[in-house]
């Protein structure tokens, strides 16, 4: 938004905490200074339950700064009434809110979070996932069978681990391939080609419509490790998205201004044409009016139209 270009006035902290002024210090913790976030978060910690109940209504706030801030507080606290308002905070959309929440959830010592920690194993952000691993070793929580500990290994990305572990590693790999890091995605798939089960199949057939042109290929040298007929590969590998320019707008971005439709189909000499008709255009304007000038140039731009819309259509898409 605008008024957060315009400059503010930092909060005095001090004053506020000689006040124990709970609204001021939560209203500090939107500040964009590192250091008076910081003092806002342990003032708040210091005043102890009193600031429960405002820094859970904080939590509601659309400024994403002022919701890490009040989990920060919240977890210095320490206070199990908490523990449902931040497991709420793992449904947050942004990522380093629900890593907040799952390390104030491992401050917490309570029972009650480890349910939702676990869910936090699944979460497809791989700082969420080691956050949740760190918080439920803190509250005490011992994974329970080889698929308990597969998801943990998983979380805490040990590959080594999670390849001798074999088919009780699978459902954890299978999320993985969701991580939004394709690097993770990467991995994931290489320990499935080496785990070599046929049950990876389906979720590697998945993997060839990944968005990441080296996951796409790790899939495709996985799958034959794990069994996957080769007939099958091509439909997958057709999910992928496609990146291919549009011809539409590459012929009315040359019919407004030429060149600029040849720039977008990545065309060097993009700028040369547009150069090139900018000062045909002036001389023309001076010799012939404003008027006559267009009526001359109108079908040179409709040809240029038709020639970018041609080349797009014409392109390959990116290699697979």
């Amino acid at each position: 938004m605008l008024l957060d270009l315009i400059p503010k006035r930092k909060p005095d902290v001090g004053a506020l905490i000689k006040k124990r002024d709970i609204p001021g210090l939560i209203g500090a913790l939107s500040c964009r200074d590192p250091i008076v976030q910081s003092a806002a978060v342990h003032a708040l910690g210091d005043i102890g339950p009193a600031a429960v109940g405002p820094l859970i209504l904080a939590l509601k706030g659309k400024n994403r700064l002022l919701r890490l801030g009040a989990i920060g507080a919240l977890a210095k606290i320490k206070d199990s009434g908490a523990v449902s308002a931040l497991a709420d905070m793992m449904k947050d959309p942004g990522s380093e809110v629900r890593w907040q929440a799952v390390i104030a959830l491992g401050e917490m010592g309570s029972r009650e979070a480890i349910a939702p920690l676990l869910l936090g194993l699944e979460d497809p952000d791989k700082y969420v996932r080691f956050g949740s691993a760190l918080s439920l070793e803190k509250n005490g929580y011992q994974p329970s069978g080889e698929t308990g500990w597969a998801w943990h290994y998983a979380a805490m990305q040990d590959w080594d681990r999670l390849r001798a572990m074999g088919v009780s590693a699978l459902a954890p790999l299978f999320s993985l391939l969701r991580d939004t890091d394709s690097d993770v995605r990467v991995r994931a798939v290489r320990v499935l080609g080496e785990i070599g089960n046929r049950e990876a199949g389906p979720a590697l057939i998945r993997s060839l419509g990944d968005a990441d042109r080296q996951v796409r290929w790790e899939a495709v040298l996985a799958s034959q490790k794990c069994g996957v007929p080769p007939m099958y590969l091509p439909r997958g590998l057709y999910q992928r998205p496609r990146i291919q320019k549009n011809p539409l707008v590459a012929g009315f971005l040359n019919f407004l201004l030429p060149g600029l439709g040849y720039g977008y189909l990545g065309k060097w000499w993009g700028i040369m044409i547009f150069q090139i008709e900018l000062q045909i255009t002036l001389w023309l304007w001076k010799a012939e009016g404003e008027n006559n000038s267009y009526l001359l140039l109108y079908p040179l731009y409709i040809l240029l139209a038709v020639h970018a819309w041609y080349l797009a259509k014409n392109m390959p898409e990116e290699p697979a």
